[in-house]
């Protein structure tokens, strides 16, 4: 089955980037010009999503103005002679159908997901988390195009890691699996995840890496689990049921993740982005020299 639904949930309070998110959804912070939301949402379209479900949550409302037109703001830039920029934000809500659901509740991202059961039905789907940018490296298919091509060969639950340094395995969930054989050193079969272990009790060094397609069995995982580290419905643990009823897969990519959750991350991210850009490169690369 063709996967055409994704769901980004996009409800965390973004503590670590106080007093900012007082006010703006860190999923809304800017790489340059663009929120960090809108890189997702891109890559979910470039991808051959059709369908979107955005999980917010209170003082949220930002999310749904971006994807929104703005009648009032396209007629001043008419009458300013900004044509080009017309077009960039009528294409921000132009390259899928988004639609929207609350979670009224911090009960983790297992819970933010099992509010999408209706909308996807018993269908199998996307999840690419709202705070994480994905950089494939040029010429390469979009993070989430990778995982889609995995599920089309596989047609089972896939997610996406990536390799980090023995002493980080502890800041993340951490897959344990097996190459099959016949298959790419790259797809792994998944025994178990390992929620942030320590380093000499980690499996691997292959993190989980803000993206996965699952089969619709996993709301029914996701029913069976338990509120775990936090008083939250962890999907890691609904993932290692999905894993012990039907195969389930990891995909390690060469993609560069960001996680704009993390303040060093944040910066590491809108640099990069800036020294690639035409407009902002030179300037920027120049003034890197001069402080460093």
């Amino acid at each position: 089955m063709t996967i055409t639904k994704a769901v980004i949930p996009a409800a965390g309070m973004g503590t670590r980037f106080l007093p900012a998110t007082k006010s703006m959804p860190k999923e809304m912070l800017p790489i340059i010009d663009k929120p960090v939301l809108q890189y997702v949402v891109e890559e979910a379209a470039a991808s051959g999503i059709e369908d979107i479900l955005i999980v917010t949550g209170r003082g949220k409302r930002a999310v749904e103005d971006h994807f929104d037109f703005n009648p009032e703001l396209e007629a001043f830039l008419k009458d300013n002679g900004k044509t080009d920029l017309i077009e960039q934000v009528q294409g921000i809500g132009d390259q899928c159908r988004v639609f929207y659901i609350r979670q009224k509740k911090q009960l983790g991202l297992g819970d933010a997901i099992r509010l999408a059961r209706e909308h996807v039905g018993r269908e199998p789907f996307a999840v690419l988390l709202g705070d994480t940018i994905i950089d494939p490296p040029a010429g390469s298919p979009p993070g989430l195009r990778q995982l889609l091509d995995a599920y089309e060969k596989k047609h089972a639950s896939v997610v996406a890691v990536h390799r980090v340094p023995r002493p980080w395995v502890s800041r993340y969930g951490i897959v344990d699996g097996r190459p099959d054989a016949g298959d790419s050193e790259n797809l792994v079969r998944l025994r178990r995840l390992v929620e942030k272990p320590k380093p000499a009790d980690a499996p691997s060094e292959l993190a989980i890496a803000g993206r996965y397609v699952f089969t619709p069995e996993i709301f029914d995982c996701i029913d069976h689990t338990g509120r775990g580290v936090g008083g939250e419905i962890q999907l890691t643990d609904a993932m290692n049921l999905l894993a012990q009823q039907q195969p389930m897969y990891a995909l390690a990519w060469q993609a560069k993740r960001y996680d704009i959750g993390d303040r060093v991350e944040y910066a590491k991210c809108f640099i990069d982005f800036a020294l690639r850009r035409a407009d902002t490169g030179a300037a920027v690369r120049e003034h890197l020299k001069t402080i460093l």
